[in-house]
């Protein structure tokens, strides 16, 4: 039996981030979301404005159409400030509780005392906020801000992008039932607007603060957010914060991780919290920072890599609901994804270009490949749920038209060979977007789309859902392998893996689209000597090249690393990921880009598990220093539930489940498992180099031991938590405490 008694308040509590200091800025600020609005909540240090606490709120979908054209960028709606009668002063704590998605605060002024908690209720898009002050502070208020009223002081703590759009905004103020109703309308008349809303109640020595935003404008949205506030502040309110937990409360007990390495591991889970309250199964794409709007030049949707790895943990996780955000955005706008290719391809061909809005209005130029990417996502949440719906439905006929696209820019050369004209390698030589032939990216990911599209055909009782019927599919079928058996080699030199055609990897390249063909596409043999040798001086050759590496750099090394087997290496990236977050755990350039750290998770998911190529691979990549590990309910492809237990450097137990029914392969380091004593018999094979093939059929699992000692025990307490090497890590994240780095004494 698995011991799943986990002790989560506990457990997350470890992690929970925190401040001993008033945190002054968005790279500093607490975070809270339901993935549609949401707060970041932080103070200043100007005397005239250390008195407020900022709610800067934001909600995704709120967008401005602009008069020049061009898509319509998000705009920041304004803050609710906590508004104090003293100066925030010593002590101050604050804590972002992982466990219920709560803040907590306690404050004081240089007039008394404050305690808060806050939260952005899971299913009723409310924020609310609990505060309870001192006889000093009890005039202390709430007030609400439209964005072009915010005092110029915030505005330049939180700094200015000359490059970002902000429209004119006409604000009316009015009070409806009790309730405060700001409606903004964005300038000229017509470009949008959105309605925020809010209202205090008092109960039991408490205040309490209730706020909403709606991405509309009219006299029906104007309704909607007040029976909104008023029916969040009607509900008895023990009841309704634990609704609000119990979603949480479900969403965390999907899997379980545990590593030995309190930094590291309080940064996944940051992590999962952070997508939950980033998007849901109903809300709009993870664009580049969630619903945490602040100074960018980048208010969209970018399709060259910033959206597939925002979406990458939700895989392996088991939080595929958190991913059907982006299949219904791709759903909905599968007929704009036909317009945004050039009218004479339209008849057989999508595509997307680079940025855009949510209604992916984006016309694809020589940046060819992003569509193609994206199926490679839709792709994985197949396989990881196997929903034959998706696959015929979306997937199929998706990845079908991305590949026509690059069909048609195909070209036969002299060698016989067909060749890519100039396509743009995502970010090499960033604002010159250098052209170039053949370029690996686009090369890799017609080579995928061709190879997954006749893997799809060959799959029992696949039925396309198509029109154009049987022999029109068996000459596609006949396209699809021409063009692999013709398509040219990914071009190659001396160091690797080349940028494209007559382009070598000369100055330093933020981005791994030059590599896509070792991860994520896997396209690349790591089993096989010669190509293994070619990814690993690829990689290198990257890393050498240190002009321009960025977040997204070593959260792609480390999984490059991972899918090599290289653990400690791939750690070594992930720690430098870490070194460049902002003390929450967010990432910055110009602006906010929220994938990094996500794409450090995904990172940390493949040291421990993955699957791809048909097979699962448990602890493929861990560290010398992670000798105990364990995770419990890891999705695999195949729709597997995989269990396992590290113990002393080696594993010590496993268990898989099948949701499915499908082929199961999986690779550990055991050399005779034994099955658990009691359990049906599962026919196991060994095929070599540590690779089983189980046969499980749906809903069946397996429970496998290292040897008959440790199935004899049984309880391999799988779903608790390792050791921590260095406890006094713990927390490492919220306000900045590089400190806990080097073992203080003190601490």
């Amino acid at each position: 039996m698995i011991d799943t008694q986990l002790d989560w308040a506990s457990f997350l509590g470890n992690h929970a981030m925190t401040w001993h200091v008033k945190p002054m800025s968005w790279n500093e600020g607490a975070f809270i979301g339901n993935g549609t609005l949401g707060a970041m909540i932080y103070s200043e240090e100007h005397r005239d404005k250390r008195h407020v606490l900022r709610f800067v709120l934001g909600r995704t979908d709120v967008v401005a159409r602009r008069p020049g054209g061009g898509y319509p960028p998000r705009v920041p709606v304004g803050e609710l400030h906590l508004e104090m009668e003293g100066w925030l002063y010593q002590p101050f704590s604050m804590t972002l509780d992982l466990w219920n998605a709560e803040l907590r605060a306690g404050i004081t002024t240089t007039a008394g005392e404050i305690r808060l908690s806050a939260f952005v209720h899971s299913r009723d898009g409310v924020l609310a906020i609990d505060l309870q002050t001192s006889e000093g502070e009890k005039h202390a208020r709430a007030q609400w801000y439209p964005y072009h009223e915010v005092d110029p002081i915030l505005k330049n703590a939180d700094g200015f992008n000359l490059n970002q759009y902000i429209p004119e905004i006409v604000t009316e103020r009015f009070e409806r039932k009790g309730v405060r109703v700001g409606r903004q309308s964005f300038m000229p008349a017509g470009a949008g607007g959105c309605v925020t809303a809010w209202m205090q109640t008092k109960e039991a020595g408490s205040r309490r603060i209730y706020a909403t935003i709606d991405n509309q404008r009219d006299e029906e949205t104007v309704n909607n957010t007040v029976a909104s506030l008023l029916l969040a502040g009607g509900q008895p309110w023990d009841a309704w914060v634990q609704s609000h937990r119990n979603w949480w409360h479900d969403y965390y007990r999907q899997s379980f991780v545990s590593i030995p390495d309190p930094i590291v591991e309080g940064f996944y889970w940051i992590q999962i919290y952070k997508l939950a309250s980033a998007t849901r199964a109903e809300g709009k794409l993870m664009d580049n920072q969630g619903p945490w709007l602040t100074t960018t030049p980048w208010p969209g949707l970018w399709f060259n890599m910033n959206v597939q790895v925002a979406y990458s943990p939700v895989y392996t996780s088991n939080r595929l609901e958190i991913g059907k955000s982006l299949v219904r955005a791709f759903s909905a706008n599968f007929d704009q994804l036909i317009a945004n290719v050039p009218e004479p391809f339209r008849a057989d061909s999508a595509g997307i270009g680079r940025s855009c809005s949510y209604d992916l209005v984006c016309p694809v130029g020589q940046e060819t490949g992003n569509l193609l990417w994206v199926c490679h996502n839709l792709w994985r949440h197949y396989k990881y749920s196997m929903d034959e719906a998706l696959l015929r439905d979306l997937l199929y006929p998706l990845l079908k038209r991305a590949v026509q696209y690059h069909i048609h820019l195909l070209q036969e050369g002299q060698d016989g060979k067909l060749h890519l004209p100039p396509t743009i390698s995502p970010e090499y030589g960033s604002f010159l977007q250098l052209a170039v032939p053949d370029a690996h990216y686009d090369l890799a990911l017609l080579q995928w789309g061709c190879e997954t599209l006749l893997a799809i055909h060959e799959m029992d009782g696949f039925r396309p859902n198509a029109e154009i019927g049987t022999d029109a599919e068996d000459a596609l079928r006949r396209k699809w392998r021409d063009v692999l058996a013709r398509l040219t080699p990914l071009p190659v030199d001396e160091t690797g893996y080349m940028i494209g055609r007559g382009q070598p990897l000369e100055f330093g390249h933020r981005h791994y689209s030059h590599l896509m063909a070792i991860f994520p596409l896997h396209l690349v043999n790591v089993d096989n000597e010669e190509e293994r040798e070619l990814a690993l001086r690829s990689l290198r050759h990257w890393l050498s090249r240190d002009g321009d590496l960025r977040g997204f750099t070593f959260s792609g090394a480390a999984s490059i690393a991972a899918t090599l087997g290289l653990g400690d290496e791939a750690l070594r990236y992930v720690k430098s990921l870490i070194h460049l977050l902002k003390p929450n755990t967010m990432y910055r350039e110009a602006g906010p880009v929220i994938e990094s750290p996500l794409g450090g998770a995904e990172a940390i998911q493949d040291m421990l598990l993955q699957s791809w190529g048909e097979g699962i691979r448990v602890f493929p990549a861990i560290p010398e220093s992670w000798q105990e590990a364990v995770f419990h309910d890891l999705r695999a492809e195949g729709a597997f539930l995989v269990s396992a237990l590290r113990n002393k450097g080696r594993t010590a137990w496993l268990r898989v489940k099948s949701l499915a029914g499908s082929p199961c392969q999986v690779r550990t380091d055991f050399t005779n498992p034994v099955q658990a004593p009691g359990e049906k018999p599962v026919a196991m094979h060994s095929l070599g180099g540590g690779w089983l093939r189980l046969e499980l059929e749906a809903g069946a699992e397996v429970n496998l031991y290292a040897d008959h000692a440790a199935a004899a025990a049984g309880n391999m307490g799988c779903a608790q938590p390792v050791a921590a090497g260095k406890a006094q890590q713990y927390g490492y994240f919220g306000g900045s405490k590089p400190w806990r780095l080097f073992e203080l004494p003190v601490l």
